[in-house]
C-alpha cells in the first residue's frame, strides 16, 4: 500500500471525532461524513461514489469510536444496558437493509438527505423541547420500532445513532449524560450492521479507487479511526464535568456547521 500525503489529514479527522463522540455520544458519522466526502473530492475520487465511500468508512469507524466510548461511560455508571437489550434487535435489521438503500441512491440526494436530517435533529436539540414529565420509554413492541427506526436513518447517513437516540431517550426523560453514554452503546451494533451492508453493496462497485474494501477506504479506516480510539475517553471524561445545557448546544451547531459543509462539496 503506497503512501498518499492526504493520509495525513486522517489523524486530525480522528482526533475531533473521538474527542465529541466520547463528549456526546455520538458514533461520530456526522462529523465524519462531511468531512471525509470533502477529502475524497479532494484527492480525485468519482464523484458518484464518494458519499457512499464516506458513509462506509463512517460506519466501519464508528466500530472502534463507539467500542472505546462506550467503554468510558460503561465505567462511570452511565450505560442503561436494559436500553440497549430491548432496542438491539430493531436496531441491527434496519441499518443493514437501510444501507441497501443508500448505496442505491445517487450522490446529490443522499447528501441533501443528510443535511435535512442533521439540521432538524439539530433545531431539536437547541430549542430543548421538553417532554411530559410523564413520558416513559415505549414497551418492547414499541422500542424494536424505534430500533428500527433508527437504524434505518442511521444507515442511510452512517451515524452512529446519537443523533437520534439522545434526543429520543431525552424526550422518555432519560437523564441526558445517561442518554449519552446508553448511545455509546447503541452505536456498537449500528456500526456492525451498516459496516457489513456497505461491505456488501460496494464489493461489485466498479471503478472504485485504490485501498478500498466495499465503500470502506481502508487507510481512512485506520487512521481516523486507530487516533479516535484515543480520544473517545477524554471526551467521555468532558462529558461529566460539562452542563447538560452546554453540551446541547455544540452537539447543535456542529450538526448545522457540517451539514452545510456537506452541501457545499457536493454542489460547488
Amino acid at each position: 500500500m503506497t503512501f498518499d500525503l492526504w493520509w495525513l489529514t486522517y489523524p486530525l479527522l480522528g482526533l475531533v471525532v473521538g474527542f465529541l463522540a466520547g463528549l456526546l455520544g455520538i458514533g461520530g458519522g456526522g462529523i465524519m461524513v462531511p468531512m471525509l466526502a470533502t477529502l475524497f473530492l479532494a484527492q480525485g475520487f468519482p464523484r458518484e461514489q464518494v458519499v457512499h465511500m464516506a458513509l462506509g468508512t463512517s460506519m466501519a469507524t464508528i466500530m472502534l469510536t463507539s467500542a472505546s466510548s462506550l467503554r468510558a461511560h460503561h465505567a462511570r455508571g452511565a450505560v442503561s444496558w436494559e436500553i440497549v437489550r430491548r432496542i438491539t434487535p430493531g436496531i441491527l435489521m434496519g441499518t443493514f437493509f437501510g444501507t441497501f438503500i443508500a448505496s442505491r441512491l445517487n450522490t446529490v440526494p443522499l447528501a441533501v438527505f443528510f443535511a435535512c436530517f442533521m439540521s432538524f435533529v439539530a433545531s431539536q436539540m437547541w430549542y430543548d423541547i421538553k417532554p411530559k414529565p410523564s413520558r416513559e420509554l415505549p414497551g418492547q413492541a414499541g422500542m424494536s420500532a424505534v430500533g428500527l427506526f433508527i437504524g434505518f436513518i442511521s444507515a442511510l447517513v452512517a451515524i452512529g445513532g446519537g443523533s437520534l437516540s439522545v434526543p429520543f431517550m431525552v424526550w422518555c426523560n432519560v437523564e441526558a449524560r445517561r442518554a449519552i453514554g446508553t448511545s455509546a452503546a447503541i452505536g456498537f451494533p449500528i456500526a456492525l450492521a451498516g459496516t457489513a451492508g456497505y461491505l456488501v453493496n460496494g464489493w461489485a462497485d466498479a471503478g472504485m479507487p485504490p485501498h478500498t474494501l466495499g465503500y470502506i477506504h481502508l487507510p481512512a479506516l485506520v487512521l481516523v479511526g486507530g487516533v479516535s480510539v484515543l480520544m473517545a475517553p477524554l471526551g467521555a471524561a468532558c462529558a461529566h464535568r460539562m452542563p447538560v445545557a452546554t453540551l446541547r448546544k455544540i452537539f447543535a451547531g456542529i450538526l448545522i456547521l457540517l451539514a452545510l459543509k456537506m452541501l457545499y462539496g457536493v454542489f460547488a
